[in-house]
């Protein structure tokens, strides 16, 4: 992990500060004269050599420190772990939401493949993974938001109006909808469709037969038997996705004005904040990272082979 961190900083801090665009200058404003604007540039270190400026970052990581905002003029770690909970909330739910219906949906194909009901979940899953995740969400906005008026637009909850703890919870919960939706639609057609042909394959095998011809009911055959085994492709692509799970928040969170890490960055970006952007691209690869680590102790649950070896 420590040396794929450190390849990950460096890589990062090499592209970010090779972008064009000058940071002093953005911050200073169009207006700001010269001096004021070298005066910034001394006062972050931004005219220091790009290599002298990595050590320094390296070292300060080393020691728990992100950085400061320049934008928020606060700490990176304060900027970013004030979002951490509502991007928490949407990437569970919304993994919650993709992966039990996903595999649902995959199972169910499976039982009766080319079926009516295969067909039309085969379609969807085709659908739902092409639609781009911004484009979606302004079409449901359109629909459930605008039109049929049933769901809150933006936000992740109503400002300036008075509610119980309860009332408090059905709000963020209604606000949670649409982004939910929007992002899990994509990996939920994924997991169906990579679910299904696991099935497919599992459902084939002699075991499977063995545990009919015992008398086991459908039931049991299909979850108990064959779902744990299809399950390990499904799995892996769990583990391998939070990744682009985390990309894709930050289009969604962006579109509703989630008020999360993803919408962080989006405004991090036009800011030219760099020490935050850094921060926020170590805490998604390190997550990643662990995505894979726990990815592979599911794997060992789910299969005894690997945990005797």
């Amino acid at each position: 992990m420590l040396p794929l961190v450190l390849g990950v900083i460096v890589l990062n801090f090499t592209l970010i500060h090779i972008a064009p665009g000058d940071v002093a200058t953005v911050l200073a404003g169009e207006d700001a004269s010269p001096e004021y604007v070298q005066a910034l540039r001394e006062r972050f270190g931004l005219n220091r050599p790009i290599y002298e400026q990595l050590g320094i970052y390296i070292s300060s990581v080393l020691r728990g420190d992100l950085g400061y905002s320049f934008a928020n003029r606060s700490p990176v770690i304060s900027s970013i772990f004030e979002r951490v909970p509502a991007t928490v909330l949407l990437i569970c739910s919304s993994m919650l939401f993709s992966i039990s219906l996903g595999i649902l949906f995959g199972v169910y194909a499976s039982k009766r493949p080319y079926s009516k009901l295969d067909n039309a979940i085969t379609i969807g899953s085709l659908l739902g993974y092409s639609v781009p995740n911004f484009w979606l969400g302004m079409m449901l906005m359109l629909l459930f938001a605008l039109t049929l008026r049933l769901l809150p637009v933006q936000g992740m909850f109503t400002v300036g109006v008075e509610m119980s703890d309860f009332e408090r919870i059905i709000d963020v919960a209604q606000h949670l909808v649409l982004p939910v939706l929007v992002l899990g639609t994509s990996q939920l057609a994924l997991y169906a469709r990579l679910t299904r042909a696991s099935m497919l394959e599992v459902l084939d095998q002699d075991y499977i037969t063995t545990a009919k011809a015992k008398g086991c009911n459908e039931r049991s055959v299909t979850f108990d038997h064959a779902l744990k085994n299809a399950l390990l492709p499904t799995v892996t692509m769990i583990g391998l996705n939070l990744g682009f799970v985390l990309t894709g928040a930050t289009l969604t969170e962006t579109v509703f004005a989630w008020p999360g890490i993803g919408r962080l960055m989006y405004d991090s970006i036009f800011r030219r904040d760099y020490p935050v952007l850094m921060g926020i691209f170590i805490i998604i690869s390190v997550s990643v990272i662990f995505a894979s680590l726990l990815t592979d102790i599911v794997y060992a649950y789910l299969d005894p082979r690997i945990r005797y070896e």
